[in-house]
């Protein structure tokens, strides 16, 4: 099939990869370069990076309006297919490809539909998550599903589910591609009674309390992100929990101390081991080390910081 792939962050770069060894990619449309680090220097979009490596045609418009659908409409796609653009679709782009545009999204449909749905389906405690590839239509992740992948969460970070995710929707979108290839195509439309919502997360939805259980601090790591980290501050030390673990400690809540070295919080049931923390300014580094450095004071406390 001819395809337009749209698509921006490193989790639709599966998808990308996989359509290029089975179909024909004739335009790559992404995000427009952002500054990034210190130095504020334009930083290409992960889907582009790989698409100039396949010698693709990349385009990067700031806006679907207007000539940006022309230029899109003037590659005639068969279809056109989705994953993590980041930009709504105007209903002119919605019609250009005679199979629609399918997108890769990063839930089991009806439930958690929009921007951030790993985390909020790690937040709820679900055991489990999935990709749907939905057939797209100007409401909201509204339309209706071709295909579902399941893949257990519990006990996993965001990250990591991410990663597994996108290859999981990698290979469903190939699938579902050849359902509609050959005519095969059948589509499950969505309960809207069941539809739950995944706006994006904030520092406060996981911002690290005290009076927090043990299992609520740790759901809240496991779903922080770079933009929302979990954080807390011991002392006068600022760190971003990157993972953690339960600690066999007894220790009060709002109380530091160490578990074989490792610093542990305590919250309303227990402890929380800062198995590898990130100091602000400085890379990720084991918890354990972090300490021996710090060498914290006998009884300091933490507190949530945002």
């Amino acid at each position: 099939m001819r395809v337009v792939f749209m698509g921006t962050p490193a989790f639709a770069v599966p998808s990308l990869q996989a359509l290029i060894s089975h179909h024909d990619v004739a335009l790559v449309v992404t995000r427009p370069d952002r500054p990034g680090g210190r130095g504020g220097t334009p930083r290409p979009p992960e889907v582009k990076i790989t698409a100039e490596a396949a010698g693709l045609d990349v385009f990067q418009p700031s806006t679907l309006r207007g000539g940006a659908t022309d230029t899109i409409a003037a590659i005639r796609p068969d279809v056109i297919c989705v994953a993590a653009f980041g930009m709504l679709l105007p209903a002119e782009t919605l019609r250009i490809a005679p199979s629609g545009c399918t997108n890769v999204h990063a839930s089991l449909l009806p439930t958690y539909r929009g921007a951030a749905p790993i985390q909020r389906a790690i937040l709820a405690g679900d055991r489990e998550t999935g990709v749907s590839i939905m057939l797209m239509e100007e409401g909201l992740d509204t339309g209706p599903y071709l295909c579902q992948r399941r893949l257990p969460i519990a006990g996993r970070y965001a990250d990591e589910i991410e990663t597994d995710l996108a290859q999981l929707g990698a290979d469903a979108l190939l699938d579902a591609l050849a359902l509609i290839e050959r005519g095969d195509a059948r589509w499950t439309v969505q309960d809207a009674d069941h539809a739950t919502y995944a706006p994006k997360v904030t520092k406060d939805d996981v911002a690290l309390l005290p009076d927090l259980t043990v299992a609520e601090a740790l759901l809240r790591v496991r779903a922080a992100t770079r933009r929302a980290p979990a954080r807390a501050c011991l002392g006068d030390r600022e760190l971003t929990v990157v993972r953690a673990s339960r600690a066999e400690v007894s220790v009060a809540p709002g109380a530091v101390c160490l578990a074989d070295g490792v610093p542990a919080l305590g919250f309303a049931d227990g402890a929380l081991a800062l198995d590898r923390v990130r100091p602000a300014g400085k890379a990720d580094m084991p918890g354990a080390e972090w300490a021996r450095g710090a060498r914290l004071d006998e009884g300091v406390c933490w507190r949530c910081t945002r």
